[in-house]
């Protein structure tokens, strides 16, 4: 049998519809910290299966609940996975390969002058490719380096922050043809707004934030390159 809940959570699962968003995923994690599978869980309060998952996501059972649960279900519903297995062997892959792709392309100049050039201003916290900068020139090595080494077929999106009184239909036409992408879509666009601090000779189009599509895995590798072009350059002593 399921653990036996305190009357108190008994009594917050009657009154669900009464509840706050906060109140009921307390409760859905008091369940489960109780040794509930979520099954039983949804039994009792009508929670969509994914809004539970994620309220337990860091809940994490001790061996002996999870086996009661797999007892008592005989299923593996609400049994924790480790569902990024696969995706962790992939990331380590890619990361071993470009490693060892460093000692060839390190005699190419375009190679490393593109992975300097993300090393110092490309987007390294959001797990995808991206640049920003008020230099078209600079962005146009980018998306070449992107297209040359990582994705020949790469699709570009861009978008824009622009100063309080700049022509953002004139922008968005500037930058399409600076980097020689006509068709490129624009995300939605930051505009600074007057007195907060900017600069008096604003730039006309603003600063452009070119980025991948579906780059993660580019975003693995390059990382790695500049890891290993690191080490590379300033091997430890020995």
């Amino acid at each position: 049998m399921k653990p036996t809940p305190p009357a108190t959570l008994l009594a917050q699962a009657a009154g669900w519809e009464d509840l706050t968003r906060w109140e009921r995923a307390e409760l859905g994690r008091a369940l489960r910290r109780l040794g509930w599978s979520y099954g039983e869980i949804r039994d009792l309060v009508p929670v969509p299966k994914g809004t539970l998952s994620n309220w337990c996501r860091d809940i994490r059972l001790p061996d002996e609940a999870v086996q009661a649960i797999k007892d008592r279900t005989n299923s593996r519903v609400g049994v924790p996975r480790d569902t990024q297995r696969k995706r962790r062997a992939e990331i380590e892959r890619i990361r071993n390969e470009a490693a060892a792709e460093v000692a060839e392309l390190v005699d190419d100049p375009f190679w490393v002058a593109g992975t300097v050039l993300y090393w110092g201003e490309g987007d390294k916290r959001h797990r995808h490719l991206s640049m920003t900068n008020s230099d078209s020139d600079l962005l146009l090595l980018f998306i070449a380096w992107v297209r040359k080494y990582l994705q020949p077929g790469a699709v570009f999106v861009l978008s824009l922050h622009l100063h309080e009184g700049n022509d953002e239909t004139e922008a968005k036409e500037h930058w399409r043809t600076s980097l020689g992408l006509p068709d490129a879509e624009f995300w939605t666009t930051y505009i600074k707004p007057r007195g907060t601090g900017q600069r008096r000779n604003h730039l006309a189009h603003g600063v452009c934030r070119v980025f991948t599509r579906r780059g993660t895995d580019s975003w693995i590798r390059t990382l790695a390159w500049i890891e290993a072009l690191r080490a590379h350059a300033w091997p430890a002593e020995k």
